[in-house]
């Protein structure tokens, strides 16, 4: 078997890596796996320049891949396991050169993410300086600013290669890509003036939610129908009727809560052997290198299920309650032409209850928020526990976006759930794409004809007339 490791961002040294390398030559034998050190490659790529982008680093990959022994004629089968940022670059490298449609043809055999950031880290938009300090992350390295917007919570790079992922057919093309993520806080990295680094539902960087590759779409759309019980004048905002909800196909993730992102001591990767856990992780990937079909694929993700429901399940030492479950929500808003509405020109409000109003969401239900001034994209993040009390099944959110009046405006729209059930949008542990394309309307003042035998005129003050054109 040829084994790679791709390492996190800004990384500059493959100690990275800790003993896992070793320890899985050690323990492969027993697993029926042939693996020695000199099939393993450590992956060493440039991530802390301002002009590096993760496309530079897929193409870099894929040269890098083609100058290994062996591959002279072609890249030969190999299986990958990635820390952080490494999995979104892996994953990146497979939607260049083979995307949806060329999975036949892929190399990569095993793809076993340890913490990945496929939807991004919540720590990034701290910006450069303060992100470079976070010992837990970059050890005092300044990270490169391209591969910092792609990880800011709802950057572009994130909605297209996810929405690009929902065409994978994983298991079809003998392709098995695997998620394992910490859900524990080494109190090591703890920082009084950032509580990222503490956040529940997260490894100290990383959010379960923000790592999950069982992520989900949903397309919502105005419609002409006038809501009532509003003040004002708000219109329905439709899903799908096909597929309100769109998925990709599943991928097996385990969540271990006593593992954190980095560090010697909990980290998921860089643990060391001597540490009490070091084995569970070692355990774990071998028996995902060791899935070969369909129906492995399938008995693993069941055995990944009943581990983090286990797991999750715990109550952590000095704690009163479990490690609790959370999701993360990242809006956009468009009009009708596809242009963005820019984050100061748009408030979304999550509601609840049959008369879906904001204050009546479980007490404790609203964890943080992040906008991305770049994509104009909002993220929520939110407790998929307290959620799921929510009463009748009654949730929903509006969208009110400026300008409402003039003569080119937006009117405020809404979403009510009416028999969608909550844990299809506010799933736990992931992450929804909620895509909102609202209607911009135009007054039929903006453009008029004068008649040329009548008097010339200015129309410097004229109004707006109260009709909109279709």
């Amino acid at each position: 078997m040829k084994l790679i490791f791709v390492h996190g961002w800004s990384v500059t040294n493959t100690s990275t890596y800790g003993e896992l390398p070793q320890s899985l030559v050690a323990k492969a034998s027993a697993a029926g796996l042939q693996l020695d050190l000199e099939h393993i490659y450590l992956g060493k790529y440039i991530s802390f320049h301002d002009e590096v982008s993760m496309d530079d680093i897929a193409r870099a990959m894929q040269q890098a891949l083609l100058d290994l022994p062996g591959n002279e004629t072609g890249i030969q089968e190999f299986s990958c396991i990635t820390h952080s940022t490494g999995g979104p670059v892996v994953r990146s490298w497979v939607d260049k050169y083979y995307g949806a449609a060329g999975l036949a043809s892929l190399p990569l055999k095993h793809l076993v993410m340890l913490a990945p950031a496929n939807h991004g880290s919540s720590l990034a938009v701290l910006g450069k300086q303060r992100v470079g300090r976070i010992k837990s992350w970059f050890a005092g390295v300044e990270p490169g600013q391209r591969v910092l917007d792609w990880l800011c919570l709802g950057s572009q790079g994130q909605w297209q290669l996810n929405e690009n992922g929902m065409a994978y057919d994983y298991v079809g093309n003998s392709f098995y890509p695997f998620v394992l993520s910490g859900q524990g806080i080494d109190t090591k990295f703890y920082d009084f003036l950032n509580g990222y680094l503490v956040e529940s539902g997260s490894d100290g960087v990383v959010r379960v939610a923000g790592a999950n590759m069982n992520y989900r779409y949903f397309a919502l759309e105005q419609s002409e129908e006038q809501l009532t019980g509003f003040q004002g004048k708000a219109y329905r905002l439709n899903p799908s009727e096909v597929e309100p909800v769109r998925r990709p196909a599943e991928v097996p993730i385990g969540i271990l809560s006593e593992f954190s992102h980095s560090g010697t001591k909990m980290g998921i990767m860089a643990n060391k052997a001597s540490s009490a856990n070091h084995h569970i992780v070692v355990d774990q990937v071998l028996a995902c290198l060791q899935v070969n079909s369909t129906s492995d694929y399938q008995q693993r993700s069941t055995e990944l299920t009943k581990l983090s429901q286990a797991e999750q399940a715990k109550v952590p030492l000095g704690k009163k309650r479990t490690i609790g479950k959370y999701c993360m929500l990242v809006v956009r808003v468009r009009d009708q032409t596809g242009e963005h509405i820019h984050n100061e020109n748009y408030d979304v409000l999550l509601l609840a209850g049959k008369g879906y109003k904001p204050h009546q969401l479980p007490d404790g239900f609203f964890v943080d928020k992040q906008m991305n001034k770049a994509t104009h994209s909002l993220v929520y993040y939110i407790d998929a526990d307290k959620m799921s009390q929510i009463k009748d099944n009654c949730f929903g959110l509006q969208v009110m976006a400026r300008p409402n009046k003039g003569f080119s405006f937006y009117t405020n729209t809404q979403f009510r759930s009416e028999g969608l059930a909550i844990d299809e949008v506010c799933a736990a542990n992931q992450t929804t794409y909620i895509d909102i394309t609202i209607h911009r309307d135009v007054d039929k003042n903006v453009f008029r004809f004068a008649s040329a035998k009548a008097p010339r005129e200015s129309f410097k003050n004229i109004k707006p007339s109260g009709d909109t054109i279709s």
